[in-house]
């Protein structure tokens, strides 16, 4: 899979896409990345400049159009640009289906919202609008870096164990049950003893009646 990332601020992806499981995804093969910097395609002058002021007044500072599908274009130009959404408090809540969704495409691009918002005429050029949750970001990178993680994971070899998959919070409706390790008694708290009877059948029993629905 191949992830674009356009964005005014590439600094803010510089070290994040190769550590942890990211940066496991790309030594493995999964996933390439690309960081694309919206001041690189601004129109001819000295200070890159990728904002305005809003046609109507009003406060706050827009993301220009024009950076944008000059990016876009370069992109398709090499044939890389794929599905593209743009990280945007008007577009739809971002959830696990949409994650498993992402991980089939062969190329992603996610514009990283900024400042009081984007010029309206960029949903004439993408795919779709993409929301985190209904709360403020100060832009789209914190989103669109939460968004690929959940799509990342998914891939294909990218966790140590497949089976971590198979059962997890948001999937058939439910949230994970609880979960317990070593030592089985802390402070006078104890596992639960069902998860140390070897019962195969009666752990899974439990593990359903502790799954809370959403």
């Amino acid at each position: 899979m191949h992830i674009n990332l356009i964005t005014s601020v590439p600094e803010f992806f510089e070290q994040i896409l190769s550590v942890s499981m990211l940066g496991r995804a790309v030594a493995a093969g999964a996933v390439t990345f690309r960081v694309v910097s919206l001041r690189d395609f601004a129109p001819g002058n000295l200070k890159k400049q990728v904002d305005d002021r809003p046609f109507g007044g009003g406060p706050g500072m827009i993301l220009k159009i024009e950076p944008i599908v000059r990016a876009l274009d370069y992109l398709s130009a090499q044939n890389q640009r794929g599905t593209v959404y743009l990280t945007s408090p008007q577009g739809t809540v971002f959830h696990q289906a949409q994650a498993r969704a992402w991980s089939h495409l062969n190329c992603l691009t996610l514009i990283c919202g900024h400042y009081e918002g984007v010029d309206a005429r960029i949903t004439h050029f993408i795919d779709g609008q993409i929301s985190l949750g209904n709360f403020v970001l100060t832009g789209g990178e914190p989103a669109a870096l939460a968004m690929i993680d959940a799509t990342v994971r998914l891939l294909p070899g990218v966790l140590g164990n497949a089976d971590s998959l198979t059962c997890e919070s948001f999937d058939a409706d439910c949230l994970e049950y609880p979960q317990y390790t070593r030592p089985s008694v802390f402070r006078g708290l104890s596992v639960p003893d069902v998860l140390l009877s070897g019962h195969h059948a009666a752990v899974a029993a439990w593990r359903r009646e502790h799954s809370p629905s959403l």
